[in-house]
């Protein structure tokens, strides 16, 4: 089994940044894919970014290019989501998911763990 912690939520004004980290408790298998969706009260779960562990493969989400750039540190088991230039819309839960395949889990599929998630607030 896979845990994943998530930090660095919080209230941020409207143009500010947040870094948000997910780390897991070990990678199993040198193939899998960690991500980050995000999902408000009453609105469907949106994907955000996803990286590949073992190469620099990334997507992201149309909502988040340009502004929102994902990460990661393989020493420490860590992917990281650097979020600037935020919009009251970013204000969601946002939450680590890790899986096997890029290409399926950017579509919410073959997720195997999901972190617990951390608020992201962005005040107008």
């Amino acid at each position: 089994q896979v845990q994943l912690v998530e930090s660095g939520g919080g209230l941020v004004q409207v143009g500010g940044s947040l870094r948000l980290s997910c780390t897991a408790s070990r990678r199993t298998l040198s193939t899998y894919i960690m991500g980050w969706f995000r999902q408000a009260p009453g609105k469907e779960r949106e994907f955000v970014a996803a990286r590949a562990w073992s190469n620099n493969s990334t997507v992201y989400g149309d909502s988040v290019k340009g502004r929102f750039t994902i990460s990661r540190d393989n020493t420490k088991n860590t992917v990281y989501l650097q979020m600037n230039s935020l919009k009251p819309e970013d204000t969601a839960g946002y939450y680590c998911a890790t899986g096997k395949n890029i290409r399926a889990l950017v579509v919410g599929n073959g997720i195997d763990y999901w972190g617990q998630g951390t608020q992201v607030t962005v005040s107008s």
